[in-house]
């Protein structure tokens, strides 16, 4: 009798052993509720990455935008189509374009002045600032250029390269500490400014490089082709002024 009432119970709880054994080897080949979570975030960021990928420049749309230009630094438009800044270091490169636009800021206005303001002395009273450059003793012009590489060796203590201008990381790009009128103490006045800079030191790279080329040219200083204008003549191309000097 006992061995007829216990065989119906352990034919249930074999089939309870079976059931739990399938469900067992069904949930192994099912992903854990973690591992779903992960793989939905790594699909998440993967495609927060190929659309970063994907980002065009603003000023080349049709180029990808380059990793160095992130919008960080004034004036930052993402133009890089030859990907300098992959190679060279940007701050480096930042540096350089603030000191070029500075000095032809400066070349501009002085390509200006020279027609209305001269130093005494026949070898200054050129009035067209090429004209005047070549007229200028060469001892003059060689002592102003020694004392502009000494400037720039002591002021970036002989560090001058890519490699270790930026050696130090807190170094911001052009910043001298040069603001007498404390212009930036407020940072969104600062902001403004900065972008002004690089903004205006653009613009007077191309207009200084127009003017040289206009005085070569036109053989008239600027003021004065637009007070005088006067039509090149095409048959008597020939470079005037210092380029003329020099025999070009």
């Amino acid at each position: 009798a006992t061995r007829a009432t216990s065989g119906p119970p352990r034919a249930t709880m074999l089939r309870t052993v079976v059931i739990a054994a399938c469900v067992a080897g069904s949930y192994a080949f099912t992903a854990s509720p973690a591992l779903i979570r992960a793989g939905a975030a790594t699909r998440a960021t993967s495609g927060i990455s190929g659309m970063k990928m994907q980002a065009k420049s603003k000023a080349v749309p049709f180029l990808s935008q380059p990793e160095a230009l992130d919008g960080s630094m004034a004036g930052d438009v993402g133009f890089d189509p030859f990907g300098i800044s992959s190679v060279i270091d940007i701050k480096w490169l930042r540096e350089s374009e603030l000191k070029h636009g500075r000095i032809c800021m400066l070349a501009a206005t002085g390509c200006l002045v020279q027609e209305v303001v001269h130093l005494p002395g026949p070898a200054f009273s050129q009035k067209m600032a090429l004209n005047a450059w070549a007229a200028a003793p060469r001892g003059g012009m060689i002592s102003i250029l020694v004392a502009i590489g000494l400037i720039e060796m002591i002021s970036n203590r002989f560090a001058l390269t890519a490699t270790d201008m930026f050696a130090n990381p807190n170094r911001v790009p052009g910043d001298l500490g040069f603001d007498p009128l404390s212009l930036g103490a407020n940072p969104a006045n600062r902001a403004r400014f900065e972008l002004s800079e690089v903004i205006h030191g653009r613009a007077a790279m191309m207009g200084f490089s127009g003017m040289v080329h206009q005085m070569i040219v036109s053989k008239q200083a600027p003021i004065e082709q637009l007070m005088h204008f006067k039509a090149v003549d095409s048959s008597l191309m020939k470079l005037g002024g210092a380029a003329g000097n020099l025999g070009y």
